[in-house]
């Protein structure tokens, strides 16, 4: 893709990335880009029991709980009951912006170490970007709860008319081909051992953009122009497209934005 100027493009998708984020800028509580906010459960009126006639003399009358406590001859139970948070789309993976400290995971290229599930799925992507057919990316994307997440944001309708309408060409073939080439990049395996544990394609995402060498910006520059490089360096991580793939084999998503 390199040649082809996506300066503005990528200039409104950080601008648009900005916007969508003030509101998350604005409240007291981090949170992932996609992580969903649990909803805390106001505690219910307690109702004193209905005592009829008038106590006995000299019987005590219980003191009703304030609502939300507990009656203190019942244990604490500290116990989180909610709902697990939902993987973010990044697989939990955080932007080297967030700690330019911690060790980048390893690149890799070669993909016979991938696990078998992940590289059938890597070749049946790359396979159907070659033929030019966007349709062909239908079944790989699935539907329902497991289908891939294919933007920050809920999309509307049909997933393949939703990647048409991302392509410069109006038929897929430019989304088609972005995808084979952030497949054709090294990769990084992240989260290792924990249910966000990822394939990434490309490495970029993981690695902090001032930190790349002569050889991995060349690389770099084959998805992206050098004026998208150096807007990206000022934004603080590369927000083009990248994919994940779970070590089962799920496509996972194919996102651009932060």
């Amino acid at each position: 893709m390199s040649g082809r100027p996506r300066g503005l493009a990528l200039s409104i998708l950080i601008a648009a990335s900005c916007l969508l984020a003030l509101p998350l800028c604005l409240t007291s509580t981090p949170s992932y880009a996609l992580s969903e906010i649990q909803r805390e459960d106001l505690p219910s009126p307690v109702t004193p029991p209905a005592t009829g006639d008038s106590a006995a003399p000299g019987a005590i009358v219980p003191t009703p709980q304030a609502p939300g406590t507990k009656p203190s001859d019942q244990p604490a139970d500290d116990t989180d009951k909610s709902e697990p948070e939902t993987p973010p789309a990044n697989g939990g993976i955080t932007s080297p912006r967030a700690d330019p400290d911690a060790p980048p995971p390893a690149v890799v290229y070669d993909l016979n170490t991938l696990p078998e599930p992940v590289k059938r799925m890597h070749g049946l992507i790359i396979e159907a970007c070659r033929t030019g057919d966007i349709e062909k990316l239908r079944s790989l994307i699935g539907k329902g709860d497991s289908m891939t997440q294919l933007s920050l944001g809920d999309i509307d309708g049909d997933p393949i008319t939703f990647l048409k309408s991302l392509s410069g060409d109006g038929d897929g073939q430019e989304i088609l081909a972005i995808l084979e080439e952030v497949l054709s990049a090294g990769y990084v395996h992240v989260d290792t051992g924990t249910p966000q544990e990822l394939y990434v394609w490309p490495y970029f995402f993981a690695l902090p953009l001032d930190k790349l060498d002569p050889r991995q910006r060349v690389e770099l520059f084959k998805l992206v122009t050098a004026s998208d490089y150096d807007d990206m360096k000022q934004f603080g991580a590369y927000i083009f497209y990248r994919v994940g793939i779970t070590p089962t084999g799920q496509w996972l998503f194919f996102v651009a934005g932060d």
